[in-house]
């Protein structure tokens, strides 16, 4: 009775492992949806940063277009006037707005190629920054149905458990399944370890002599002293096959 107990408890906490895993896949898996999302903010968030610059710098363009023309247009009429100037003062007051005005051009004309390179730095600068973002939106999709597929295998793995469980814990007496269950609130999975060579397997103590005496005897199910979790002796369940073990019995 005492072997068939302590072999039920096992398999229940092994399905409780795994519904362990499976609840920290359900939470997990949303996050990697919630990073991408973050990333795909932070390369929207810099593109507008880039247009923003675009703006400026073609409003800039604009401008300085402008301005160059509108002097050009004034540097024009001026030389045509300087035909009717009467007297050598009014000749030198021209000549020097003349200056002044193609002085300011060629500021200009250095400025706008200035902007003109800026605009083309900036341009291929939010072209990258599209790629990445179409490239993310990529990824982001293939993601969202990874995740959804995901989910439904992880859910539907869970309703086999809960299944499982139930039926393990059907073969277990209510006052152990209880004591199980009452571990389990409490203490971090596992609930129920195997003790090997006197050491308890959840927390890596010692047991007392006294105690691995009757755990030995496999009278009745008992508790680690330090940890609190259920205990048993390693030699009273078999353990599982590992894949070396698999091969060499094929063999």
């Amino acid at each position: 009775m005492y072997l068939k107990q302590i072999e039920q408890l096992v398999v229940l906490q092994k399905v409780d492992d795994e519904i362990v895993i499976l609840q920290d896949e359900l939470k997990r898996a949303p996050l990697q949806i919630s990073e991408l999302e973050k990333r795909r903010q932070e390369i929207e968030e810099s593109a507008e940063i880039v247009r923003d610059k675009l703006k400026y710098l073609t409003d800039q363009q604009k401008r300085l277009e402008s301005e160059i023309e509108t002097d050009s247009v004034r540097l024009k009429k001026s030389k045509s006037k300087m035909m009717m100037v009467g007297n050598t003062k009014e000749y030198h007051a021209m000549m020097r707005e003349m200056d002044n005005l193609e002085k300011q051009n060629r500021g200009r004309e250095e400025e706008k190629i200035t902007v003109a390179e800026e605009l083309a730095r900036q341009n291929l600068e939010l072209k990258t920054i599209d790629e990445r973002s179409g490239g993310l939106g990529v990824e982001l999709a293939a993601a969202r149905q990874s995740l959804d597929e995901r989910i439904a295998v992880a859910k539907a793995r869970l309703t086999e458990l809960e299944a499982r469980r139930a039926e393990a814990g059907q073969a277990v007496p209510k006052p152990i399944l209880q004591r199980y269950e009452f571990i389990r609130s409490r203490l971090k999975n596992p609930v129920i370890v195997p003790v090997n060579a006197g050491i308890c397997s959840g927390c890596h103590i010692s047991i007392p002599p006294q105690s691995f005496i009757e755990l030995q005897k496999g009278v009745q199910i008992l508790s680690c002293p330090n940890c609190q979790r259920l205990i048993y002796w390693s030699d009273h369940i078999a353990p599982e096959p590992t894949p070396e073990t698999e091969e060499t019995t094929a063999e």
